[in-house]
């Protein structure tokens, strides 16, 4: 289900989907389960976090697009967005169910690589990885200023090329 906002995350038959995908994934990524039995792993077990680029539902489409193709290998995030929500940042080894604009589960990926910058410092590589647009640094600069600045608009925080940005790479394990 999905609103303007994007998809809920605490609809329980999404919960479901969700499982029954990492239940179909979870092999991809080396970890196998014996059914729940006692003594087993939560992390063999319960589903890595599941979310969605972007901040609309059309955006998530294409963003997802990019990876499911093969073109987009990396994206970014403010680091105040993960401090504002009091949620661990990104991490190498970290895996995730990417979602599409619906809130339905698409992928897993592994993340394999996380840089911290400022804004500014954002390399040319990186813009390339992501897959967006032109693929070029000054495409990437554009539509990620555009994007924070319309992001961060009523939070404690004003976009400023100083922010740091975590610059995750990412492999695809799994997708449908």
């Amino acid at each position: 289900m999905t609103d303007e906002q994007g998809p809920h995350l605490d609809d329980v038959a999404q919960a479901e989907r969700i499982t029954a995908f990492w239940d179909t994934a979870r092999p991809s990524a080396g970890r196998t389960s014996h059914g729940g039995a006692v003594g087993e792993r939560s992390e063999n077990v319960v589903p890595p976090p599941a979310w969605a680029f972007g901040d609309n539902p059309a955006l998530a489409d294409e963003l997802l697009g990019l990876v499911l193709a093969g073109t987009k290998t990396a994206t970014a995030s403010l680091v105040v967005e993960y401090e504002d929500a009091a949620e661990p940042a990104p991490r190498k080894g970290d895996l995730s169910i990417l979602l599409d604009g619906r809130g339905e589960p698409r992928a897993l990926v592994r993340t394999t690589q996380v840089d911290r910058v400022p804004f500014r410092d954002v390399t040319a590589e990186h813009a390339w990885r992501e897959g967006e647009g032109d693929r070029t640094l000054e495409s990437w600069r554009e539509g990620h200023e555009r994007y924070w600045r319309r992001t961060l608009a009523g939070t404690a925080h004003e976009f400023d090329p100083s922010l740091e940005v975590l610059c995750e790479r990412f492999k695809v394990l799994y997708s449908e």
